[in-house]
């Protein structure tokens, strides 16, 4: 943890993201602002910690928390009025009291990311690898192949095209990382008898515990795209998670994206209204990029 950060307000930060995971299900922070938080503590951030609650803002995200005790009492407006200007802030589980606040404080819902669950106890196809594709496990050296395709992927995504060296490294230490559940499709035309051609396609996978499996990330290159490789690498890592005995695996899907809810219902996932995250821009940023 960076030294300047203040361990005081991790703490308090920490207890009031546990209350709220118990009372609303939902964890109040996504997955890169806990890493941060993890690894950086509040170095960086503008942070405000008070009356039961907590605003934080990091590269112009804001995550807000008012632990379930504290609610009703004015504590989310004071917060965001104290912590500083902010572009971007995430609703996890689409909650009512983020939504009130978003409207009387001017922020608009621009992002719907959906949840999709299926059961490892419904059938899967089998895996077909297309002729000159290999599928195998992640290797000490393939670092620099996967951001590749991850960035070229996802150029225009938000957060996930901006993964970086550090920011897989930081992944790569947690303790659910697998490198057996990072499935490879490597291009092994030229040699068919080995694995160290070009990466084309990967599908990360994620255990969360012994129930429950993530489809993380699917990503497939430019170069690869219309060869069918996306289905078959998020096939593989679903055998690959059924196989390690989860009950269910989800996945995170933009609601607008057509083809990839297609693909993931014709697997199996289905939707429910309540997994549902929801982004809000504030009205600041909304007018700035409307004057650009």
């Amino acid at each position: 943890m960076d030294a300047v950060s203040d361990v005081d307000d991790v703490h308090a930060i920490e207890a009031i993201r546990a209350a709220c995971l118990a009372h609303d299900g939902h964890d109040p922070l996504d997955e890169a602002a806990a890493l941060a938080l993890k690894n950086h503590g509040t170095a960086g951030t503008s942070v405000v910690v008070a009356d039961g609650g907590f605003a934080l803002v990091r590269d112009g995200e804001l995550t807000l928390a008012v632990a379930p005790d504290a609610r009703r009492r004015g504590v989310g407006t004071r917060l965001l009025a104290a912590v500083g200007a902010a572009d971007l802030a995430w609703s996890h589980g689409d909650h009512p009291g983020a939504a009130a606040l978003a409207a009387s404080s001017g922020w608009q819902r621009v992002r719907d990311l959906w949840v999709m669950r299926r059961p490892t106890s419904a059938a899967l196809p089998d895996v077909v690898v297309p002729d000159g594709v290999t599928l195998r496990g992640f290797e000490p050296g393939d670092e620099a192949q996967v951001l590749a395709v991850n960035a070229a992927a996802f150029a225009h995504h938000p957060e996930q095209g901006g993964l970086d060296a550090a920011g897989l490294a930081e992944r790569m230490a947690e303790p659910w990382w697998d490198p057996a559940g990072l499935i490879l499709a490597v291009d092994t035309s030229a040699d068919p008898s080995g694995t160290a051609g070009e990466v084309l396609a990967f599908h990360w996978t994620k255990q969360h515990d012994a129930g429950l499996g993530e489809v993380y990330v699917v990503a497939v290159g430019p170069g690869a795209q219309g060869r069918g490789l996306g289905r078959v690498v998020t096939l593989a890592g679903l055998h690959h998670l059924a196989g390690l005995g989860v009950a269910e695996v989800l996945l995170y899907v933009e609601s607008d994206n057509t083809p990839a809810v297609r693909l993931y219902s014709s697997l199996g996932f289905a939707h429910a209204a309540a997994d549902t995250h929801v982004q809000y821009r504030a009205k600041s940023a909304a007018t700035g990029a409307a004057a650009e």
